[in-house]
């Protein structure tokens, strides 16, 4: 059973792949410098594998190919700051990031460790999960609807049909194999 679950998946992904192959996507060429402020504020230097893995990130950003990559490592490896530069990257070039998360508890941990890399930036980072007070989540989707607001971490609470981007153009799945096929390509 964990085998016929496994290829459905990656046939799934496979599907999703050659459809978004034919697709045009969106080149986005940073106005802003966020990435190189975000390097030289953090408290240590990228190793050698995470300067790769953010130099193929950048270049395929800056493409117009649209970007399904998967980056993996262990716990404690580096994913989520390589994952905040291609925000950043997004940010930088006027659109918007998304960072979704599989459980509240997670949504929240991105969130304050984002929002400590980010303050030295002076920029913020929303919050959108399913149990928070109704003003802040309301304020927080106006906010992503204008686009006041160009990142967020969030819960499944970021692919209900009544969120709106402005401009989203790239969303970050963490533990993407706790969310369907389609919940993953809907945001």
């Amino acid at each position: 059973l964990a085998y016929d679950e496994l290829l459905a998946n990656q046939l799934a992904m496979h599907v999703l792949r050659r459809h978004h192959r034919q697709r045009k996507g969106r080149a986005f060429t940073a106005k802003e410098k966020l990435t190189e402020k975000l390097l030289t504020t953090l408290p240590y230097v990228l190793t050698t594998a995470q300067t790769k893995a953010w130099a193929e990130i950048q270049a395929d950003l800056e493409n117009d190919q649209l970007m399904l990559r998967l980056l993996q490592g262990d716990v404690g490896s580096g994913k989520t700051v390589i994952a905040l530069l291609a925000m950043l990257h997004i940010v930088a070039a006027g659109s918007q990031a998304a960072l979704l998360a599989p459980t509240e508890i997670l949504a929240k941990q991105h969130h304050a460790r984002l929002q400590a890399f980010l303050a030295p930036l002076g920029l913020d980072i929303g919050l959108l999960i399913g149990k928070m007070p109704a003003k802040e989540k309301t304020a927080t989707v106006a906010a992503l609807q204008s686009g006041a607001l160009p990142l967020v971490v969030g819960t499944h609470a970021l692919i209900q049909d009544n969120i709106v981007f402005r401009d989203l153009g790239l969303a970050v799945v963490d533990e993407q194999h706790r969310f369907g096929v389609q919940q993953r390509a809907n945001l």
